[in-house]
């Protein structure tokens, strides 16, 4: 199975935070949960929140896992 790149945005000012994997928008997370359910719907089964947290295969943008509100 292939690594798909994981783009996590910037928090927007109404809140959440968009993922992006392999070029589709799969919503707006919340928090680290709401990416690992995303990841998982996309076919990562084995990944979990710890794994997201220190990831080299998640792009964020804009601050990293602990920055979920816009300044």
């Amino acid at each position: 199975m292939s690594v798909l790149p994981v783009i996590v945005y910037p928090p927007s000012p109404t809140g959440g935070r968009r993922v992006r994997i392999d070029g589709q928008i799969l919503g707006l997370a919340y928090n680290v949960r709401d990416i690992a359910e995303f990841l998982r719907r996309a076919g990562l089964d084995d990944i979990d929140e710890t794994d997201i947290e220190t990831s080299t295969l998640i792009d964020w943008r804009g601050g990293g896992p602990d920055v979920w509100h816009a300044p």
